[in-house]
């Protein structure tokens, strides 16, 4: 679940790039995540403060882990969704939308936090991983004081509605990484289980960000499931291009470690494409690479996934995706926030479409 690099270019409105047309991308890279925050920049900077803030929240000998998860230069991808979201449907930000966005994202590092143990990653946004500095044991329970310091936010709103949406997300993410958890190294696992898997665990806080972004500026019924729905398809497609970065990607550009999903026997989509798709030797092959895992394995699997072409199969399904969550946006009005969220999705296509060209 890392944060992507949004330095390229950001294609504005609503001729989207499609599964059949990723090969051509209209433009060239160029100041993207600029273009798109720009709008919302004083919300993201107010939200950065109140993260920083919240670190004299927590005990005086807690404020070196605190200061360096909350304070971990990322681009606050959830955050702007809120804000976005808010003005896709007319409204402007005000504390609430802060104060949702502060929350969102300390459940979002939490994640991260244990993410890293879990998978004993050791780069994390071009640094050392809290576990990495600090050990196993205080991330896991810093972690669980990310998680309670969030609840406690959300606690403060006036209504219960908050605390329990952001209560049930949290569930919701952590019930995914456990089934995730559950199926490593399962070759029973299906590309159906994979994908309600993505939907709990990352694409549920889009959804929430989006969800509570409207939640807050009044509107209800078939328009906040429709941006929840937006949400959940965008997220869905982030973490599919993030399953392949983990594959395809370099840690150099994607700062972080890769690699570690294979290393810890989960299963993404383009190793479910191979087994989709291969003959009974290469199945047989690839269960044995997988369950008997060694470094050196990544090789003959790298050969599998060119062989079957997973990688285009996987591209090929981000966007659709897209085009799902642009669908989506198409029945709301013109706005500025509405052209960022579709910017949002244009950048992505064209991440999806590099990595391809990469690799």
């Amino acid at each position: 679940m890392v944060i992507l690099d949004f330095t390229g270019m950001f294609a504005a409105d609503s001729k989207a790039i499609t599964a059949s047309a990723v090969g051509t991308p209209r433009s060239q890279p160029g100041d993207s995540w600029k273009a798109i925050i720009e709008p919302i920049d004083p919300f993201l900077q107010s939200v950065s403060d109140c993260l920083t803030r919240q670190v004299t929240t927590f005990e005086p000998d807690l404020s070196p882990y605190a200061e360096y998860a909350l304070n971990g230069h990322g681009k606050h991808l959830r955050p702007a969704l809120v804000a976005l979201t808010a003005n896709a449907v007319g409204k402007e930000v005000d504390d609430s939308h802060i104060t949702v966005a502060v929350i969102i994202e300390m459940v979002h590092l939490a994640t991260l936090v244990h993410d890293d143990v879990m998978d004993e990653a050791e780069i994390r946004r071009g640094r050392l991983t809290l576990a990495a500095n600090w050990g196993n044991e205080i991330a896991v329970l810093f972690g669980d004081c990310l998680f309670a310091q969030a609840l406690k936010l959300a606690a403060s709103f006036p209504t219960p509605e908050i605390c329990r949406a952001v209560a049930m997300a949290t569930n919701t993410v952590c019930s995914g990484e456990i089934l995730q958890t559950q199926h490593r190294r399962d070759f029973q696992f299906t590309r159906e289980k994979y994908f309600k898997i993505l939907e709990m665990k990352t694409a549920e806080l889009f959804a929430l960000s989006c969800e509570l972004g409207g939640c807050l500026s009044g509107i209800t019924g078939d328009q906040r499931s429709a941006l929840r729905q937006f949400g959940l398809a965008f997220g869905t497609a982030y973490q599919v291009h993030d399953d392949c970065i983990d594959l395809f990607g370099s840690e150099v550009s994607a700062g972080k470690s890769l690699g570690t999903d294979l290393a810890k026997g989960k299963l993404t989509l383009p190793i479910l494409l191979v087994w989709e798709r291969a003959d009974a030797n290469d199945r047989a092959r690839l269960q044995e690479l997988v369950q008997r895992w060694e470094t050196s394995s990544i090789e003959q699997i790298t050969e599998l996934l060119f062989k079957y072409e997973a990688l285009n199969a996987s591209i090929e399904i981000v966007h659709q995706y897209l085009e799902q969550s642009r669908r989506i946006l198409r029945g709301l009005p013109a706005s500025t926030g509405r052209t960022g969220l579709l910017g949002l999705t244009e950048y992505l296509a064209h991440q999806t479409v590099a990595l391809g060209d990469s690799a």
